[in-house]
């Protein structure tokens, strides 16, 4: 019998904590990128026992639990659409991300993941598919399935395309962060994506890790 996986359209969208009751008034959300942000990233990561947390990214994650602001993982898995791995190998993968997670107190919301890519195999292959970061899709229906304002909401990345998707989706900021391939991005970010953000409404952080997320207006303040 065939796994059943929490997919929309081919997009892994799982909502862990579903908002509770209908209320009126959106929350903002702080959404993370998994590879190179939250845990380690070897490079095309399927496998559980390589799942490192990058340190300060439970805290950063527990300290939005505390405040009641919605934690999204937002993951491009273009190994999905490679073929060099499967959605059972994620599921693991995410398990064990998720214990480790549990075991310093944090929890996520909901988790995304676009497996869509260029160079994909079908059915996965896609010139430029909406959900696929930069472009917005996912952070969209993250906001769709939480009830999300994602004009107060943040979003920690370590890759110009991360940060692209946050501005694209309309959110009030983007961390860019050095670890996984942030060192490398660094400069890209600094250019071409600091002319893609550049509204005035749009704010651009630099840190060295997303345990700079505490500093950013939604963890820091009321």
């Amino acid at each position: 019998m065939a796994l059943a996986f929490p997919l929309v359209d081919g997009v892994w969208a799982e909502v862990l904590r579903a908002p509770e009751g209908r209320s009126a008034k959106l929350r903002a959300a702080l959404f993370l990128d998994r590879d190179g942000v939250v845990i380690e990233d070897p490079g095309y990561l399927h496998r559980p026992d390589e799942v490192r947390l990058i340190p300060g990214a439970a805290a950063a994650i527990r300290h939005a639990n505390r405040r009641g602001i919605p934690a999204v993982l937002v993951s491009n898995q273009s190994g999905i659409g490679r073929g060099l791995y499967g959605w059972p190998e994620f599921a693991a993968t995410q398990a064990r991300l998720l214990a480790l997670l549990g075991a310093e107190g944090a929890g996520l919301d909901m988790v995304l993941a676009c497996p869509f890519h260029p160079d994909g195999q079908a059915p996965y292959r896609h010139p430029d598919h909406p959900c696929r970061k930069p472009r917005p899709g996912m952070l969209l229906l993250a906001a769709e399935r939480l009830a999300l304002d994602l004009a107060r909401s943040w979003l920690v990345g370590d890759r110009a395309l991360d940060i692209e998707a946050a501005q694209a989706a309309g959110l009030a900021g983007a961390l860019h962060v050095l670890t996984g391939q942030g060192a490398g991005e660094r400069a890209k970010v600094e250019t071409d994506a600091a002319v893609h953000c550049a509204d005035a409404a749009f704010v651009l952080r630099i840190g060295d890790s997303v345990e700079a997320a505490l500093d950013i207006s939604i963890l820091s303040h009321n």
